[in-house]
């Protein structure tokens, strides 16, 4: 459904909520809202609205613009163009004006889908655009930039000269330094988090609790099996004070035990931005017939063998999957025994354990793929061919995951481990050890065989690797090319 007044003033009335000295200076937008014309209409005048984004990266710099124009360094934004909110306007036109994606960005626990500031400027007379003066209600929301390494940009050059990233101190607009600022507090650090939160709800005998959502247009994953959970908002304290309130709403008295984190996932909203997700996992074995389900359309068990058979929210089947591998031994369809969970010594974390391929051709060049754009992770980056360990032997699975990905046949016996690297992507996130093993001898040519995974195989010299490269990556290559053995790296940010 497109924009509609109601919208703009439910989403003005929130804001001034939490900003009430700013009614006066919004008194324009306000006449504007109670009136008949279209508020977003750029022929709208006195004034209409538009929407801009503060993107942030992880050194807490906020994202400019060079405005061909007025020759300022902006934030980027512009005019709602039929979109389906002021964030979805923002959006778009961040990604227009600089490249950008939308999966590369992300919302921020402090600010979620509210804006962060609106500001009421002056805009000059343009007679090329047969504009006359006129004022601009610049509704601001803000961003996370998802990738550690900066995406190359490329702007919209009819419009940009120019990008610069700034600290928050020298941002141009005085009203959204003074908030950007003042966020710092509540921890606006530009590094991403979970806003969403679902619960991994099984009956420790193989079964796994699913909710089939509604078929309607404008929610995330309609018509599909997914978890129970939902959003974060600004009132929640923490991930799981959001999987509660989301219990609570969903499925009064559904009674889940023992929720602790699980796993970090990524998926993307309806407008296309990338939002983190936590997953919590607990133990039920209730009937959900007795619950009173207040959302969607029917809640289930289900068990592994039959996701293929279920329309599931994206990546769904494969977190299923993983979960039933740790907690079960394999061929093992129903388990009597114990969780594998429970053998750990109390306090122990359990890792998540993956295997790369360190591959050199004749001249010394290392095989990198370049992940697909939509990857859930580092898309559009350069990797190492890599995949899980499922219940097998670690080299196994190299030798596994260097066929099914890129047709390379490895003899076991024909790899050495050069490389451990112990890592953490974010305080909420299960570790990792990245085994890193080189393989002396292969046959055959590297193939894209996933190419929803990997759209290109390369090999690279060392010495000269391209831009976007995954962190650890290049910082393993530089210890293999070291003769170091360990390495780690995210832990500063436990």
């Amino acid at each position: 459904m497109p924009l509609t007044p109601f919208d703009i003033r439910t989403t003005t009335e929130a804001y001034l909520a939490q900003h009430p000295h700013e009614r006066d200076s919004l008194a324009g937008l306000l006449s504007l809202l109670n009136g008949a014309d279209d508020p977003v209409d750029r022929a709208t005048l006195p004034g209409h609205v538009t929407c801009s984004a503060a993107v942030i990266d992880r050194e807490r710099r906020v994202l400019h613009i060079g405005h061909r124009v007025t020759g300022l360094m902006l934030i980027p934004g512009g005019h709602v163009e039929g979109d389906r909110t002021l964030l979805a306007a923002a959006l778009r036109e961040v990604c227009e004006e600089t490249g950008l994606r939308p999966s590369d960005l992300c919302l921020t626990p402090q600010f979620l889908g509210a804006p962060i500031d609106i500001d009421v400027h002056d805009i000059d007379t343009n007679p090329g655009k047969g504009e006359r003066a006129h004022q601009h209600f610049d509704f601001r929301f803000v961003f996370y930039l998802v990738p550690e390494q900066h995406p190359r940009l490329v702007l919209q050059d009819e419009e940009v000269t120019g990008a610069r990233w700034l600290e928050f101190a020298d941002v141009s607009c005085l009203t959204l330094r003074a908030k950007l600022m003042d966020a710092r507090s509540q921890g606006l650090d530009g590094r991403p988090e979970p806003v969403n939160a679902s619960a991994l709800i099984h009956d420790g005998h193989g079964r796994y609790l699913l909710h089939l959502r509604d078929q309607r247009q404008g929610i995330w994953a309609p018509g599909m099996f997914a978890l129970l959970g939902g959003g974060r908002t600004r009132d929640d304290v923490s991930p799981e004070a959001t999987l509660r309130r989301e219990l609570a709403e969903e499925v009064p008295g559904l009674k889940v035990d023992g929720l602790a984190p699980y796993a970090l996932e990524e998926e993307t909203s309806v407008e296309g931005f990338t939002v983190p997700i936590q997953i919590f996992e607990g133990r039920w074995n209730g009937d959900p017939e007795t619950v009173d389900l207040q959302e969607g359309v029917l809640l289930r068990w289900f068990t592994p063998d039959m996701l293929e058979r279920l329309n599931l929210s994206p990546g769904l089947g494969d977190l299923i999957r993983r979960h039933t591998a740790e907690h079960l031994p394999a061929g093992s369809p129903t388990p009597p025994n114990p969780s594998l969970r429970s053998e750990a010594p109390a306090g122990t974390e359990l890792h998540i354990v993956g295997v790369h391929l360190y591959l050199e051709d004749n001249h010394g060049r290392i095989l990198l793929g370049l992940r697909h754009p939509d990857s859930a992770y580092a898309g559009n980056t350069w990797h190492f061919l890599a995949g899980h360990c499922e219940r097998e032997e670690a080299v196994s699975c190299l030798v596994r995951e260097a066929q099914e990905e890129a047709g390379l046949i490895i003899a076991p016996g024909d790899v050495e481990l050069v490389h451990l690297v112990h890592l953490v992507d974010s305080p909420s996130a299960r570790p990792r050890i990245g085994l890193v093993f080189r393989a002396r001898t292969w046959s055959g040519t590297p193939t894209v065989l996933e190419p929803d995974r990997c759209v290109e195989w390369r090999f690279w010299n060392p010495k000269d690797l391209p831009a976007d490269v995954v962190p650890y990556t290049r910082q393993t290559i530089d210890a293999v090319l070291a003769g170091r053995l360990y390495s780690q790296t995210g832990w500063d940010r436990r």
